[in-house]
């Protein structure tokens, strides 16, 4: 099989706008997109993050480089706003080098985002 860049998405929220309560939930999340597509971080090639206007004490990539993602190119920036959205909101979309399907890969939607996949934003 030919190895493919894919895009996985994943988004959690958190209660706080806080630095710890940023990290916290991003890594969480980042955790189980890892361990749910059998990743290894080597074949992250890039994970662009971004977040609702309301959240702004800390960059949630900050949580990838403190897991060790050390040679992945990582960006962040914020969320449209858009009427009634899920407030608090962190998403991440992730290309990984895999030789697996794009229907293979298990996109990841914790805490308050499961709201997302249900509306079918994501």
């Amino acid at each position: 099989m030919t190895l493919m860049c894919r895009g996985i998405r994943g988004a959690t929220t958190t209660t706080e706008n806080t630095k710890e309560a940023i990290i916290s939930a991003t890594r969480e999340l980042l955790d189980k997109l890892v361990q749910s597509n059998q990743l290894d971080p080597f074949d992250v090639a890039a994970a662009l993050f971004t977040t609702t206007a309301d959240l702004d004490a800390e960059f949630p990539a900050l949580a990838a480089r403190q897991m060790g993602w050390t040679s992945v190119a990582l960006m962040c920036g914020h969320e449209m706003r858009v009427p009634d959205a899920v407030p608090k909101c962190i998403r991440v979309l992730m290309l990984v080098n895999t030789e697996k399907r794009p229907e293979e890969l298990q996109h990841v939607y914790l805490r308050g985002a499961v709201y997302l996949r249900q509306r079918g934003i994501n």
